[in-house]
């Protein structure tokens, strides 16, 4: 079944817990001060689309597209990300809330994270090869086979990162930050 399609369309101020987004592709469009909370967009299809201000929080996406998209001061905690279409899955996040979200074994290559909040958000298994973390929190961020080759983590803080466990070739901390590569070893640095 073809899903209706809108395009180039601002949504602005629509609590969609009461009014549901009709299921459909939308490509160009802008979600500004939206509440998705707990909403359910599976099967929808987003191309080039921006969300500012807005609500993800707790959303089912399985099977989504998401393809060229922003979130911009969004709060998407515990937003499942590894369930979305893997298909051409490209995202960026600025000023952020992803505590507690997903992207488990998720392609997330050339990703730029800019001062988000992502602690505790599971990156088990994620290709994140050459993304970058601009002032990231990353407190109890879980990186478990992951793939940070090349990734900038220079500037954010709080990672705990075993080069054992990841594939972590010329990633880029810094000075500082390299207490989170060694905390595995429970040693003191001063």
């Amino acid at each position: 079944m073809k899903l209706p399609y809108y395009e180039n369309l601002t949504y602005e101020k629509i609590d969609f817990t009461k009014t549901p987004l009709v299921k459909a592709e939308y490509e160009r469009c802008v979600f500004k001060n939206c509440i998705f909370h707990q909403c359910n967009i599976s099967n929808y299809i987003f191309r080039e689309v921006t969300f500012i201000d807005c609500d993800c929080s707790l959303v089912t996406a399985q099977n989504t597209v998401f393809n060229d998209i922003q979130f911009i001061n969004c709060k998407l905690l515990g937003f499942r990300f590894e369930a979305c279409n893997p298909f051409l899955f490209s995202v960026t996040f600025e000023n952020s809330y992803l505590k507690l979200s997903t992207f488990i074994g998720q392609k997330l290559k050339k990703t730029s994270f800019t001062k988000c909040n992502l602690q505790e958000v599971d990156f088990t298994e994620a290709d994140l090869t050459s993304s970058v973390f601009d002032e990231c929190d990353l407190l109890n961020a879980i990186f478990y086979k992951s793939i940070v080759e090349h990734v900038d983590f220079r500037t954010s803080y709080h990672f705990n990162i075993d080069p054992e466990l990841n594939k972590i070739k010329r990633a880029k901390f810094s000075l500082n930050g390299t207490i989170g590569l060694l905390a595995k070893y429970n040693i003191i640095i001063e």
